[in-house]
Formats: C-alpha cells, sequence, structure tokens
C-alpha cells in the first residue's frame, strides 16, 4: 500500500502568486508520503485553462522531488453548469465534454486515477428518481471511455454519506453503477473512511466485499480530519486491506484544517506508517 496525501490540505500556504506546488511536494516528500492527490481547483477553477506550460511545470516538480502524483479529485468542485445525474441531454454531454478535459489534465500530470465524489454535482433534482439518475450518470460516464482508455486513467466512483449525497451512499450503488457502464479497467470503485463509517457494514468487510471493485482509497476520520485524529480504528482497515492484497494509493484526505496542514500531514503518516511497521 502507498501512501499519499490530497495536496488541498495546503491550501492555506497559498499566496498571492497562487498554490505553492513545489513546497508542498517538498514537505509531504520529507514527511516520507510517495504520493500527492490533486483538487483541479487548486490550479484553476476551470481545467480548460491550465496551459501545457502550467500542466509541465506541476509534474516537472514533483518529479524532481521524486513523487508521483497520483490522479485528481473534487473533479467538479468549483464549476459551473456540469451535473451528473441531470435530465438535460446539453447538460450532460457538457459534462461528459468536461470529464474528458480532466482525463487529459489528469494524464499531463502523470496521474492514473480520478476520484469521482463532487456531492453537489451528482444529488437527485427535482422530479429525478435513483433509477433515472442511474441511467443519467451511466450516459455521462460512458461517453469519457474511449478518452479514458487512451490516456490509461480510471475514474473511481466514490460512494459519500446520505449527509453529502442523496445518490451513491452505499458501496452498493456504486458498483451497481460500476456494472451498469461494463468498463471495470475505465471505471471501478473508490472507498473512503468517513463515508463508510455512515454504512451499517464494518468497514473491513466493506472491504473484503468490494475486493473485485476497488482501486482507490482514503484515508480519513468521521470527524473530518486525518487518521490518527479521531476514534476510528485504522488497524482493523489496514488489516482489510492488507488481507484483500490491496496494493495500490491510499490517500490521506481532510476537511476540518484547524490542527493546520503540517500537523495534520505529519501525524497522520506517522500513524498509518506505524500501523503498517506493525503488521
Amino acid at each position: 500500500m502507498k501512501l499519499a496525501i490530497c495536496n488541498e490540505t495546503f491550501e492555506p500556504w497559498t499566496t498571492d502568486k497562487g498554490f505553492p506546488f513545489e513546497r508542498v511536494f517538498d514537505f509531504v516528500k520529507e514527511i516520507g508520503y510517495t504520493g500527492v492527490e490533486i483538487a483541479p481547483f487548486t490550479i484553476a477553477e476551470d481545467a480548460r485553462l491550465i496551459d501545457a506550460a502550467k500542466r509541465n511545470d506541476i509534474r516537472r516538480q514533483a518529479e524532481r522531488t521524486g513523487l508521483e502524483i497520483t490522479g485528481l479529485h473534487w473533479l467538479l468542485a468549483k464549476t459551473t453548469g456540469y451535473y451528473l445525474t441531470s435530465p438535460d441531454p446539453a447538460v450532460r454531454r457538457a459534462t461528459t465534454d468536461y470529464f474528458n478535459e480532466l482525463v487529459r489534465l489528469c494524464a499531463d500530470l502523470g496521474g492514473k486515477f480520478m476520484v469521482l465524489g463532487s456531492p453537489k454535482q451528482r444529488n437527485l433534482l427535482p422530479g429525478v428518481s435513483k433509477e433515472q439518475a442511474l441511467l443519467y450518470a451511466v450516459d455521462v460516464l460512458s461517453g469519457v471511455l474511449p478518452m479514458l482508455e487512451r490516456n490509461g486513467v480510471r475514474i473511481a466512483v466514490e460512494p459519500l454519506t446520505p449527509q453529502e449525497t442523496d445518490f451513491l451512499t452505499t458501496a452498493v450503488e456504486a458498483v451497481e453503477l460500476i456494472e451498469k457502464i461494463g468498463a471495470p479497467e475505465q471505471i471501478a470503485l473508490h472507498l473512503d473512511c468517513k463515508a463508510m463509517c455512515s454504512e451499517s457494514i464494518p468497514i473491513p468487510e466493506l472491504i473484503r466485499q468490494n475486493r473485485k471493485h476497488l482501486i482507490y482509497f482514503h484515508l480519513n476520520d468521521p470527524n473530518l480530519r486525518g487518521p490518527g485524529f479521531g476514534d476510528l480504528k485504522f488497524e482493523p482497515i489496514v488489516a482489510a486491506l492488507k488481507e484483500i492484497g490491496y496494493v495500490g494509493w491510499a490517500s490521506v484526505e481532510v476537511f476540518d484544517y484547524e490542527p493546520g496542514p503540517e500537523r495534520l500531514a505529519r501525524e497522520s503518516f506517522e500513524y498509518v506508517a506505524e500501523i503498517l511497521r506493525a503488521m
């Protein structure tokens, strides 16, 4: 299992010159992480505004530091006009087109994964049932498959809590979408510790049940901070990942930045690394 961290954790370091990618890469490499996950809005609110020079510069900075950019998440955050489950065909086409641009961005940065959360852009709209929303999501994502295949990028569908969204709130529902699309080499499953805490099935069992589909993983606590900052015990979680032979990325993702990016990054890594050393 490889440890990464989401770069928006370090937004407090942003200056009038923009997000400090080089400083972030140096810091997380020093701690011991080997990967960084990128929120596109930390570069620009619209991926189409990120030119080739900027993409190459970020990738070179990561490579110089010896880090791998794992991919993207918060795919539709801070955008307008895009929606995964819209009944409007024009909106769905626009969303497909934007996802295709994100695939290009991901590949240009050297990433291989795009975590599809974006709860505000997938909630059920008035008059849209879950069954209809599922078909609309299949329509949007099916149009991204050729671009994913050409670029060697995979979308990881993320179930989220009912407090965040009313569409895809369990691993079972996410797998239903994945299987309806029927392209497991391009679109598979992401699991998030915070989100799994809202399910009736224990997290280790959810991991075991979904070993066939799992391609990406987020480490966080229900208190919205990093692993080790709350009451969730990660030993059984890491043990279950080891049991199923998971060797992919496990990325620290937090939402409450009050402890500060330095402490969140360092203590989250040390907590998980100690569990791994003990196994």
